[in-house]
Order: C-alpha cells, then sequence, then structure tokens
C-alpha cells in the first residue's frame, strides 16, 4: 500500500520569502504581501508534495530563549529586516506592525482549513518540526520538511526528506552524503564545529563544512559520532601537529556549546509541550470552512491568490477522514 505523506512546514521561513519580496497592497494601502505570496507557496507545495496531511509550525514569542541563555549571541546582531519594495512612507514601527498583522491574519486564514498548526510559546518552530518527525504516529508515514534552513538536514532518515523551495531542491539522506561528505545524523556535529553565521555562532576558526568532510572522513558513515570523538581523532599523534586539528582542540568548548544550541535529536520543550502537540493529533478532525477563509481575504484586499491545488487537498483530506 503507499506510503501516507505528511507535509511539516515551517511557516516563519516561508511567510517572510512573500513578506520580503511582494510588493502587493490593498486598496487600503496595507501591504499585504506575505499573505497573499504564502497561500501561493502553499498551493505549489501542495501540488508538488501531494500531502495525505499538512502541518504548518510557527517559532512561538520567546522561542529563542533558551538557546540565547546558552549562548547570548545566539541570533543577536541581526540587521533590521529589509524588504525589496517602496517602504518609504512607512516608519520601522509601521512596517513591523504591518508584519505582525500579516502573519496573524495568515494563522486566521488555515485556522479555516484541515491545515494543523502550532505556536508553542518560548519554543522554536525548529523544535516542534523535529517532535512530530518523531512521533510513533508518523513512524511508517513518509515525512516532507519544507524549509530552507540547513538546520533540519540533521532530521534526514530513510522516510525524511528536506525539501527547500528557495533552492529547489529535495535532500535525502543519500543526496546529502553525496553533496557534504557527511552523513545527516552527524550533520549538528560538523555545523559545530563549522558554525553558522545566520544564526550568530561562531565555530572553529578556519574550519567549514568541506574541512570537516575531508578531516572527519568519518563523519560519512550511518553511525553517530560525538564530540569526543572529533577531539580524539584530533589528538591522534598524525594530526595533532597540524593547524585545524590544533583548533579543533583549542575550541573544544566553542563546539560543545554550539551542539548543544544546534542539535535537534532532544527537542528543548516540555513534557506539557509535548502533550498539547499528541493531543492535538490525537482529537484531530478536519474541517473546512471556504467562505469564511474567502470572506476574511476578501475584507484584507488578497484577492490575486491561486488556491485550486489546496482547496481540492482541503476536500480530499476531509473525505479521507470521514472514509476511516
Amino acid at each position: 500500500s503507499k506510503m501516507k505523506r505528511v507535509m511539516i512546514v515551517d511557516a516563519f521561513n516561508q511567510f517572510i520569502r512573500g513578506y520580503i519580496v511582494d510588493p502587493s497592497k490593498n486598496p487600503n494601502g496595507q501591504p499585504i504581501g506575505g499573505m497573499r505570496t504564502f497561500v501561493n507557496i502553499m498551493n505549489k507545495i501542495t501540488r508538488e508534495i501531494n500531502p495525505d496531511m499538512i502541518v504548518v509550525v510557527w517559532d512561538g514569542k520567546g522561542g529563542s530563549k533558551k538557546r540565547r541563555s546558552m549562548n547570548k549571541n545566539y541570533k543577536s546582531g541581526r540587521k533590521p529586516l529589509r524588504v525589496n519594495w517602496n517602504s518609504d512612507e512607512m516608519t520601522p514601527q509601521d512596517t513591523d506592525n504591518n508584519k505582525l498583522w500579516q502573519q496573524l491574519r495568515v494563522i486566521e486564514y488555515l485556522n479555516q482549513t484541515p491545515m494543523i498548526q502550532f505556536m508553542e510559546p518560548e519554543v522554536e518552530a525548529d523544535d516542534v518540526i523535529s517532535y512530530i518527525k518523531s512521533s510513533p504516529m508518523f513512524e511508517e508515514w513518509q515525512k516532507v520538511i519544507v524549509s530552507a534552513d540547513k538546520d533540519f538536514i540533521q532530521l534526514l532518515d530513510d522516510k525524511t526528506l528536506l525539501f527547500r523551495p528557495i533552492q529547489k531542491e529535495v535532500l535525502s539522506t543519500k543526496i546529502v552524503v553525496d553533496k557534504f561528505g557527511i552523513h545527516p545524523r552527524n550533520f549538528a556535529l560538523a555545523r559545530a564545529m563549522a558554525g553558522d553565521p545566520s544564526d550568530n555562532l561562531a565555530g572553529v576558526p578556519r574550519v567549514g563544512l568541506g574541512t570537516v568532510a575531508k578531516r572527519f572522513s568519518f563523519l560519512k558513515s550511518d553511525r553517530d559520532y560525538f564530540v569526543s570523538d572529533i577531539l580524539e581523532e584530533s589528538s591522534q599523534p598524525e594530526n595533532s601537529k597540524l593547524k585545524v586539528f590544533q583548533n579543533v582542540v583549542e575550541h573544544e568548548k566553542v563546539i560543545k556549546e554550539n551542539y548543544e544550541i544546534m542539535q535537534l535529536s532532544s527537542p528543548q520543550m516540555s513534557i506539557q509541550c509535548k502533550n498539547r502537540i499528541d493531543q492535538t493529533f490525537n482529537e484531530y478532525t478536519p474541517h473546512y470552512n471556504q467562505t469564511e477563509i474567502r470572506k476574511l481575504m476578501i475584507k484584507d484586499g488578497v484577492l490575486t491568490v491561486n488556491m485550486q491545488d489546496l482547496e481540492q487537498k482541503f476536500n480530499d483530506i476531509i473525505t479521507s477522514h470521514s472514509d476511516k
């Protein structure tokens, strides 16, 4: 029988794409590009992935708090968001307020559909996605994570793919090993050495993913390695005189700290949060209020969107659920 497929969307990662590039405004002059493009993206990826269930995950308020307590530099120092459309008439506060309004409206739209949404307080979307991906409920399902973020490479296995719409690529375990020379299960360890500029996490000096793959070639194996294995390899007599290995040993603390922040194998969330997610799936009954979502969109001026594939999928999901 055909394996069921769940599409798990890193929502803000997709929303912000549209917000930055789409100059659309409604008749009241309010920017609506984030909402408009998000719906179009969801329609496109639903057509391409053809899932049996759609899960949309947002970062919760204060989601970075736990990781920032480990490293105060985490996601700090980011430049103010720059949009690719004329926002001269808007103050920075106006821009922030509009972005938040658009995001909340998207959430309201999706609440009228069979999609399942999560936004857990003080929890990042990455942790929720990791927990869902590893849930026993989806053990026999294919999981397709939708995000441009490389953090999710570490979650790939024989039933999990990463779809990166911006890069127009689908990553599987084999593709990652061929492309990077590193197995997904060791990717968080490799990135802990290389660092992550997008999250303002410095790595080991002069060590990128290419260097990691070359100097620690065992990381391409289908087994888990740890910081202790990296340090042991770096301390071998034949390696200890090379600068790259010396740097690794000298930056042991940085590697350990980065790994703790980057790893998703143990999601940073409470038991209560996990229970809420489990309960949501256990009590899930799909619904689709087509009239209400259209009323909201007309009110917001979000008119030039394509929902044909989404609407068909919503109806399929409801029909499939009622047949059980």
